[in-house]
């Protein structure tokens, strides 16, 4: 009896088929749904065209196989500065289990703009509801265009900028660039446009990047004071967990990296991880970090330091914060 039923299971099948084909035409398949995307996620830019391509719908069935959580556009986002301390921010905050972020810098509102939000969406970590969705390029903070942008994805978008000390920052940032090209002009040639007038050469990114004031000035026009944290770059490596406090409060997190996640390497001369994220061994970030910088002129140095001055008390009084760099 049951080969019988199975043979007349699978002849109407089918007959029933063939009876399709040769009637009316079979009805065509339905377009597969758009992926769903959270509310807010996509601004006004964002096109029907951008949601179809989106690569991350969160289904169960594709969080069955791709790991649960879904794919959300970042919440918040460190824009700066460069060598300013933005890897070691972001390797720390990657401790707390409700942070989750990209470790590569996107570069989507300086370089990769014109592919998408749901191309840069597809970038992000998988999240769970309560969790935070991060990212950290530092140069957007000095991109024209990044702060516009990055207001038409979310105005509700909580930035975060690490700053340090002008000098310091430029000859780490010449630092890294001569360990690159080790026959670039020396930092004191770069460093003016007429040594002998003491014409500082704002054209050069190095100090170009370490007039902090300016740059604000481009992100307030889209987004109120409140909205941004400012970190020190030095209290980073002298108090790493009172930054961290902050910046976890800023966040909305409960305050669970503590001073008991650290310990200061002496070698590299700043503090590292006891526990990296997803390990049980202790973590320091790499040997690009902490390099040792050449010997500068230091007339050269007091005359950047002169030439800083007046900037960063405009910064000072436009956060509201003394970095104490003077």
């Amino acid at each position: 009896m049951l080969f019988l039923w199975l043979y007349m299971f699978y002849s109407c099948a089918g007959s029933c088929a063939g009876l399709t084909t040769r009637g009316s035409p079979a009805p065509s398949r339905a377009a597969p749904p758009l992926p769903p995307l959270l509310p807010g996620e996509l601004g006004e830019e964002s096109s029907l065209e951008e949601q179809r391509s989106a690569p991350d719908a969160g289904s169960p069935i594709s969080s069955f196989f791709n790991g649960s959580g879904t794919k959300r556009l970042p919440q918040a986002i460190i824009i700066g500065v460069k060598k300013g301390g933005t890897r070691a921010l972001l390797e720390f905050l990657r401790v707390h289990p409700d942070v989750r972020a990209v470790g590569a810098e996107p570069h989507f509102f300086d370089r990769n703009y014109e592919r998408g939000l749901a191309w840069y969406r597809d970038l992000m970590p998988r999240t769970l509801e309560g969790q935070i969705t991060m990212e950290k390029t530092p140069s957007y903070f000095v991109t024209k265009e990044a702060p516009a942008r990055i207001s038409s994805m979310s105005k509700g978008t909580k930035l975060i900028v690490v700053v340090r000390d002008p000098v310091t920052r430029a000859i780490s940032d010449y630092t890294q660039t001569l360990s690159k090209k080790p026959d670039i002009p020396t930092f004191e040639s770069l460093t003016f446009k007429n040594r002998t007038t003491g014409l500082i050469d704002t054209s050069w990114s190095a100090i170009q990047i370490g007039i902090y004031a300016k740059h604000l000035e481009n992100w307030l026009l889209y987004f109120p004071i409140g909205q941004i944290l400012f970190v020190s770059g030095e209290r980073l490596i002298s108090d790493p967990a009172g930054e961290l406090g902050r910046v976890q409060d800023f966040l909305g997190l409960k305050r669970i990296i503590t001073d008991k996640h650290f310990y200061f390497n002496k070698t590299k001369g700043f503090p590292c991880l006891k526990k990296a994220e997803g390990s049980s061994k202790p973590h320091c970030l790499g040997k690009t970090k902490g390099r040792t910088h050449p010997d500068i002129d230091q007339e050269v140095v007091q005359r950047l330091r002169d030439f800083y001055r007046p900037f960063n008390m405009k910064f000072y009084q436009m956060t509201g914060q003394d970095f104490g760099w003077d």
